[in-house]
């Protein structure tokens, strides 16, 4: 006989059908085009319910962005996730460069479609202009934290004279939902033909 749920794994259940439900209607519909009822009834609960968890409709898309980015709900810095501290090891700098394309590929094939949605409404919605400013910077803080390393295994010799933080520049451009988005979502591209055209790109882009 299964033992029945205890009150914490179902508060933890409904956040997760929230989530799952607020992902698939901002995809579907955008930031504009989403309202907390519609999460709500979508997730069947109430309307209360959402806002008791979450508090407002922009803390429902931080979180559903977090845990795309993520790939689960655990509190862990992405600096601190296994594929990251995967990257800094690793001695090679081409293979580290194609370490970074392919975490980037994993996050983005997950949190491209809610990015493109926070991007979008940038323009016109001061709340998500100022979460969209902050992932921004907190990418580049990685990529920074990725080429600094990679400076240190080249002896310090980036090509054209790079440093670390013009090459967590280039490294932003290469592997952001941009440019993602602009080959696979809009061109076709497969997620592998990308991860590949991306860790060739920074090869030729910062290795001497």
């Amino acid at each position: 006989m299964t033992a029945p749920l205890t009150r914490a794994e179902k508060t933890r259940r409904t956040r997760q059908r929230m989530l799952e439900a607020a992902a698939r209607l901002f995809r579907e519909r955008g930031w504009a085009g989403t309202t907390v009822e519609d999460i709500a009834r979508t997730a069947d609960v109430g309307v209360q319910t959402v806002y008791f968890t979450f508090g407002t409709k922009r803390a429902v898309l931080k979180e559903v962005l977090d845990t795309a980015i993520a790939g689960d709900g655990d509190p862990v810095a992405t600096l601190d996730r296994p594929w990251a501290r995967a990257v800094l090891a690793e001695p090679d700098p081409a293979a580290q460069l194609a370490r970074q394309a392919a975490g980037a590929r994993r996050i983005l094939r997950r949190a491209a479609p809610i990015l493109e949605v926070v991007r979008t409404a940038a323009g016109s919605e001061p709340e998500l202009a100022e979460l969209w400013r902050t992932n921004l910077e907190q990418r580049h803080a990685v990529q920074l934290r990725f080429t600094e390393a990679l400076t240190t295994k080249t002896g310090g010799a980036l090509r054209d004279g790079h440093d670390a933080r013009s090459a967590a520049d280039i490294a932003l451009a290469v592997l952001g939902p941009e440019t993602y988005g602009l080959l696979v979502t809009a061109r076709g591209w497969t997620p592998s033909r990308w991860e590949h055209w991306a860790a060739d790109s920074l090869v030729r882009q910062l290795l001497p």
